[in-house]
């Protein structure tokens, strides 16, 4: 994923959560108010849902709850068993043997066997599937060179001993293997019911089967979609919620106004209704380990100059889009890898060692700028800026569209917003000039964040490519994988020549504000993978 642009994810994937109406309704029976029924708004409509396929945060927050993979996240974003009871590990770390639970079952009675994860690893892996995500398996035994095309997918280093053994061999240790399986990427596929629903399967609940606790019930696209108890779920004792369902909502006014009447329960707030709320005790706010940063498309030949990159990612003054229109526990960015990611050796934190690499410099941006038209040999520019089709992303979009054009002479910015599926495509096909983009790592390491802008990696999507940041980031996650000074070195090495070259322009790691009654209880909120979890969660009626 973390496709996995959970692009997701932060301000953009923000959800609010909100209980069932049924208790206001008069005319239903007098006990449905104790059903345990949960409400849920989502910014944007699901994409797909095929673990191989998909690597949006939007897709990564369903398909959380309704499959299950060996391992899952709890609370605190440790991984511990999931269809998986145990596992053990080579002396050398390359070869994990995995022993899987009888009881877990698929939702048509069948039982996820090892078979499942093999089959669903092979099928990322071929290049045919055309997996944008396949590069979040190359930790396995050839599975690279499967994806080029040169072996066939048997070949991958993975095998069912037995139904309830699964064998996956590594091309080389990786101290945080366990912590990539519970991405929707490592999930099972059920090989019978994929191949018969073919392109289909993914699209519709009908062209679906499910191993989480939940199942998807109803999906009506771009309104809204439910989701309901599993009830051949291994663990469904404990899973008390009997129905979520989710609503796509995207003007916070409109999701603030319900709450106010009691109809929804818990909704993100921009910085125009914080001071409303703050100092409440419904009133919340989180960090969140996503960032926000523009995406410069070089295909466009004025991109292509490095000094009016520069100059875009100077021009900005980060802590005003914070502050005036976040107000959220979000902070400016200053590099992409946020504070709090420490190497286990000597504790030093990744982001105060490598330093401020993208800072608010107006006269610098200006001076860069002139010199950048002058080498193109024009006075005017014209660039299309493609974000989210949300109200807040559009108020954001219009403070930077006026910073760039008060503080970079003879520039034009078009804003183009687009629902978020659409957006996904144009950003895959190039045809954008410059982007907002969100993402969250899809494990706590720096490469996470670093990878994706490697010449080959899927989420580059635009056109960057630098072949000393490539051997870095290769080195990062194979030579150096087990010399922690060494691979810090490389991926702060890495993060300067992305940065002081302006691939992208880092805005802010984002944060979260919201407001929340007080009986809704148990909802894990996760700064990896899906955003949101609803195993554990319940509505606490006795609080009502």
């Amino acid at each position: 994923m973390k496709q996995h642009e959970r692009l997701l994810i932060g301000i953009i994937l923000a959800t609010s959560l909100l209980i069932s109406a049924c208790s206001n309704n008069s005319s239903k029976a007098k006990g449905e108010s104790e059903e345990q029924v949960l409400n849920v708004t989502i910014s944007e409509e699901i994409p797909s849902l095929d673990t191989a396929k998909s690597m949006n945060g939007t897709s990564a927050h369903v398909m959380q709850n309704i499959f299950e993979g060996l391992y899952v996240l709890d609370e605190k974003d440790n991984p511990v068993p999931g269809v998986a009871k145990s596992f053990e590990k080579s002396t050398d770390g390359k070869t994990y043997i995995f022993h899987l639970r009888k009881d877990a079952k698929w939702s048509n009675g069948d039982a996820v066997t090892a078979h499942d994860f093999v089959y669903s690893w092979q099928r990322t892996v071929k290049p045919e599937t055309a997996s944008q995500s396949a590069y979040m398996l190359f930790y396995i035994k050839n599975a690279e060179t499967i994806n080029k095309g040169t072996l066939s997918a048997d070949q991958l280093g993975v095998k069912a001993i037995d139904d309830v053994t699964l064998e996956v061999q590594l091309e080389k240790p990786i101290p945080y293997f366990i912590h990539l399986l519970p991405l929707p990427i490592y999930l099972p596929q059920h090989k019978s019911f994929v191949e018969g629903k073919g392109s289909k399967y993914g699209l519709e609940p009908e062209h679906m089967i499910y191993n989480g606790p939940f199942v998807l019930s109803e999906w009506k696209h771009e309104q809204e979609f439910k989701l309901k108890r599993n009830d051949t779920y291994w663990d469904k004792n404990n899973v008390k919620l009997k129905e979520i369902n989710f609503h796509i909502v995207k003007d916070t006014a409109t999701a603030v106004n319900l709450y106010e009447t009691n109809g929804i329960d818990r909704t993100p707030i921009n910085s125009s209704f914080v001071d409303k709320y703050k100092g409440k005790r419904d009133f919340h706010t989180t960090k969140d380990s996503a960032i926000a940063m523009l995406r410069f498309n070089q295909k466009n030949s004025v991109l292509a100059n490095i000094k009016i990159r520069q100059s875009l990612s100077m021009a900005l003054n980060k802590e005003a889009v914070v502050n005036h229109f976040l107000n959220n526990g979000a902070t400016a960015a200053q590099g992409l890898v946020p504070e709090g990611y420490k190497n286990e050796k000597d504790g030093k934190d990744f982001r105060k060692e490598n330093g401020d690499l993208a800072v608010y410099n107006v006269e610098k941006a200006k001076n860069l700028w002139e010199d950048a038209k002058k080498e193109l040999g024009v006075e005017h520019i014209t660039l299309e800026f493609l974000t989210f089709e949300q109200d807040q992303a559009k108020q954001t979009a219009e403070y930077m569209k006026e910073e760039l054009e008060k503080n970079l002479q003879g520039l034009t910015i078009k804003i183009k917003q687009q629902p978020f599926k659409q957006k996904l495509q144009l950003e895959q096909t190039g045809q954008y000039d410059m982007s907002m983009v969100v993402w969250g790592p899809d494990y706590k390491d720096p490469i996470s964040y670093l990878e994706l802008f490697t010449t080959d990696n899927p989420n580059n999507k635009m056109s960057y490519s630098n072949q000393h940041y490539d051997e870095l980031i290769n080195n990062a996650k194979n030579d150096l994988v087990l010399e922690d000074q060494k691979r810090w070195k490389a991926m702060q090495e890495a993060e300067k020549i992305l940065l002081e070259g302006a691939a992208i322009a880092p805005l802010y790691h984002t944060g979260s504000a919201y407001v929340q009654k007080e009986y809704v209880k148990g909802i894990e909120k996760h700064q990896f993978g899906g955003v949101y979890t609803y195993k554990h969660a319940y509505i606490n009626q006795k609080e009502k």
